[in-house]
């Protein structure tokens, strides 16, 4: 059922489906998909001590990958202050089954992120059928893409934004009487938020790549609109980051930057589209 509609007939085109079947092979899409989550999910869990020692809680201690980086930077520049020797924070967790809930928390968005690249997969394979053959082709290799960039945002989020969030946050205090104690919940909770927002936004190139293709997006569009674009994203990564500078600042600057990709991007799909229709005409 499931293969339905990628069957086609002698001349290349699709059998005639019902609504419901399309349903059917949906839901058939999406079982799979969830089934490929929830083995990496069980796999997460099972490995405990790896996924909350050295990934969930990894930006909690001093010798984190990015804070080590930091500390051998400023050793050869001579400058002490990039060096991240010391966070003062402790975890608690304050509530009976609190770590059980972030353990299957954490172990279920790691699922998903490794999941991520298969769950897209299905997902094309059910709207692939309804493109047309030159659609198909200008879009080869959209699961690469648009997997890698999101893999790629969530490993930024994962190893800048997170860990300096962190410590930006952990050393702020209003009075050195307060201590710096925080609920495991809110750590995991601000550490997922940060990672799978990095890897969302990385989808802008695609997402302008396939909008400039169908063409509801141009660049002199982006180009008009780039002012408007700024206030967006401020916006966006204020409401995606914790309420600082810092995490606004490292979330907002690699948005600027793709959005400018993005615009070398419609350009490369305007020249595309050109050349294309400059073949179809010499051969009429």
């Amino acid at each position: 059922m499931a293969q339905r509609s990628e069957e086609v007939t002698a001349r290349g085109e699709e059998h005639e489906m019902t609504f419901l079947d399309h349903l059917e092979i949906l839901r058939w899409h999406i079982l799979r998909s969830a089934i490929a989550i929830v083995v990496f999910t069980i796999l997460a869990m099972a490995n405990k001590e790896i996924v909350f020692h050295d990934i969930i809680l990894g930006p909690s201690r001093t010798d984190f990958f990015t804070y080590r980086k930091l500390c051998e930077i400023g050793a050869a520049i001579n400058s002490s202050g990039l060096c991240i020797d010391k966070l003062d924070f402790t975890l608690q967790s304050r509530e009976l089954a609190s770590q059980f809930t972030m353990h299957l928390t954490s172990s279920a968005v790691i699922g998903l992120i490794l999941g991520f690249p298969y769950l897209f997969w299905e997902i094309w394979r059910f709207i692939k059928p309804g493109l047309y053959p030159n659609e198909q082709k200008n879009s080869r290799g959209a699961v690469f893409f648009v997997s890698f960039l999101f893999l790629l945002g969530a490993l930024f989020g994962y190893f800048i934004v997170s860990p300096l969030s962190i410590n930006f946050l952990a050393s702020y205090q209003v009075d050195p009487s307060i201590a710096n104690e925080f609920d495991l919940a809110s750590y995991v909770g601000t550490l997922v938020t940060l990672v799978l927002s990095c890897g969302i936004m990385f989808e802008l190139p695609m997402i302008v790549f396939f909008l400039s293709r169908a063409g509801i997006v141009t660049p002199e569009l982006m180009k008009l609109y780039r002012r408007h674009a700024i206030v967006v994203i401020a916006f966006v990564a204020a409401i995606l980051s914790p309420p600082d500078v810092l995490s606004m600042t490292l979330m907002g600057i690699p948005l600027l930057l793709l959005y400018e990709v993005s615009i070398h991007i419609s350009w490369m799909v305007r020249r595309q589209d050109i050349a294309r229709l400059n073949r179809e005409a010499s051969v009429s």
